[in-house]
């Protein structure tokens, strides 16, 4: 049975994430947006802090646009609950913010090594 109606809750998994909302991927090559403002009553200023790419989330469909699988989503007022994705390659930082954050420290940390084993 097809779930993807207008007013259903769905579970989705999260895509995408940019400063103006989540981009979700649904059952039945389905894709949404949850904009920023259908997150939270409160604000939200940054939503890589509470999401991150491969969750598994419920979200409400607000509207459908059948001819292109796009849905407009919601998850205000609504139980989220956020699911981990099953990954078996476990990841240690976003993109190459994690090497900018930390090079000076491991260059640092060698190169005290060399010097020492010499």
């Amino acid at each position: 049975m097809n779930s993807i109606k207008e007013g259903n809750i769905v579970k989705g998994q999260i895509t995408g994430i940019v400063p103006y909302g989540i981009f979700v991927s649904l059952e039945d090559d389905y894709t949404g947006l949850v904009h920023i403002s259908e997150v939270s009553d409160k604000f939200v200023k940054n939503l890589n802090k509470m999401f991150n790419i491969g969750d598994i989330i419920n979200v409400k469909i607000l509207e459908l646009d059948e001819g292109k699988s796009h849905a407009k989503l919601s998850i205000k007022k609504i139980n989220y609950k956020v699911e981990r994705s099953l990954s078996r390659i476990p990841e240690s930082g976003t993109g190459f913010g994690m090497l900018r954050n930390n090079l000076g420290r491991w260059t640092k940390s060698k190169y005290s090594e060399i010097l020492t084993n010499k």
